[in-house]
């Protein structure tokens, strides 16, 4: 007879990166952000700031995967929430119910959590808001899921393909969630003084009337654009 799984699965240590760097990210946009991973690392379009007034989030990621219709995962891993962090949770992108509402969104911010990702539904809205933690999510119904399992915390997750690990770090605005891989910290913030250079270059001649970009205009005066008229 094959023994049943365990409910649950727990990675309870990873490494983790220098809280302070982590901080520091707060205000870095997100399409910084991914500049600097060469136009990738944004989760699904369609996971977005519950309270876009309240969005602005960078904290160390620590995941977990319920399933579809499911949070037994998701309610575990408050328990193993450190300040800072920020819960990222992977339904399989499931939309018939909600794998949270406001009370473990209450509880979350009572670990010192910065946030919450979830690649699901969520509900209570009103009282998440209350709350005041920021929440990412694909989207708001009132159904309710089980509380069964099986569930992973700690453990690689993939949220629409795109891979996470505890430990890397999680940085999200208006547009939307990127992840960046504890891995790449070190060059990823190399690129982003660079990033921001070129950004305030641009910007500021943008301000000072700029119409077209040089290297655009170079491509449209060359042998490399053919004009038909």
């Amino acid at each position: 007879m094959i023994e049943d799984p365990p409910l649950l699965r727990v990675k309870r240590d990873f490494p983790r990166p220098d809280a302070r760097l982590v901080r520091s990210l707060k205000h870095v946009p997100t399409g910084f952000a991914v500049d600097c991973m060469n136009g990738r690392g944004a989760l699904d379009a369609r996971i977005k700031p519950l309270d876009i007034g309240n969005c602005r989030i960078a904290g160390t990621a620590l995941t977990c995967n319920t399933g579809p219709d499911d949070n037994l995962g998701l309610l575990a891993a408050v328990n193993f929430t450190q300040p800072g962090d920020i819960v990222v949770n992977s339904t399989e992108s499931y939309t018939n119910s909600a794998v949270t509402g406001d009370i473990l969104v209450g509880m979350l911010k009572n670990r010192g959590a910065a946030g919450l990702v979830t690649d699901g539904m969520v509900r209570d809205e009103e009282g998440i808001l209350v709350v005041g933690l920021p929440v990412f999510s694909r989207g708001v119904t009132p159904n309710s899921c089980v509380r069964n399992g099986p569930g992973t915390i700690g453990m690689p997750i993939s949220v629409d393909g795109v891979p996470i690990e505890s430990g890397d770090v999680i940085i999200g605005d208006r547009d939307g969630v990127v992840v960046i891989p504890r891995s790449a910290l070190e060059v990823f913030c190399e690129r982003l003084v660079e990033v921001k250079e070129a950004e305030a270059k641009l910007t500021r001649q943008v301000r000072m009337g700029l119409q077209a970009m040089d290297a655009i205009t170079e491509i449209l005066e060359s042998e490399r654009t053919l004009y038909l008229d």
